[in-house]
């Protein structure tokens, strides 16, 4: 189901950012071709070399960065891309999109991408509950973004509560349930 669809992986500085790993691993096993793009945040976590050698594709990082080739990259990764999917989607990313700031390479291609966008959250439960992260959801599911929920669990902070970034089998289906119905 996944073969020849093209994902755009949009990988966010969240502790959880570790778990896109093998998200990519299992998109590429069954078929897909992903690109990806990671925040500066995210790089902290994990490498960009980890991810390219995942995906097979060069990881963008920064929107001005050193090009091999001329074109307007995020307009030619959204355009390419089936489905866009954030894991992990911080509060960050959550509310720069629902306020239409476009400043990074992730956002800025979030704007131009005409496919679906799939956020799945990952962050502490307070913050997940925040009023204001509450309201950005809201606003971005009534423009047509979809959202993977997380789930109850222990957090990194050592809390315990919503905020669990989702089993990535549920992740990986649902992207698959949303490329189906693009059909």
């Amino acid at each position: 189901m996944l073969k020849d669809k093209n994902i755009l992986i949009g990988v966010t500085g969240g502790i959880a950012c570790y778990k896109v790993c093998e998200i990519i691993s299992i998109l590429k096993r069954e078929g897909a071709n992903v690109d990806v793009i990671m925040t500066k945040n995210a790089t902290e976590f994990i490498t960009p070399l980890t991810i390219e050698t995942l995906s097979k594709n060069k990881v963008v990082v920064d929107m001005f960065g050193e090009k091999d080739y001329v074109e307007v990259e995020h307009i030619s990764l959204a355009q390419k891309a089936d489905l866009t999917l954030v894991v992990p989607a911080t509060a960050n990313i959550i509310g720069k999109v629902a306020n239409g700031i476009a400043d990074d390479m992730l956002s800025t291609t979030i704007m131009a991408t005409p496919k679906p966008v799939v956020f799945a959250p990952a962050m502490n439960n307070e913050m997940y509950n925040n009023p204001i992260v509450q309201d950005n959801i809201q606003k971005l599911r009534r423009y047509g973004y979809e959202f993977v929920e997380p789930v109850v669990g222990n957090l990194a902070c050592g809390y315990q509560g919503v905020g669990k970034l989702a089993k990535k089998e549920i992740i990986i289906e649902f992207v698959k349930r949303l490329l189906e119905e693009e059909k």
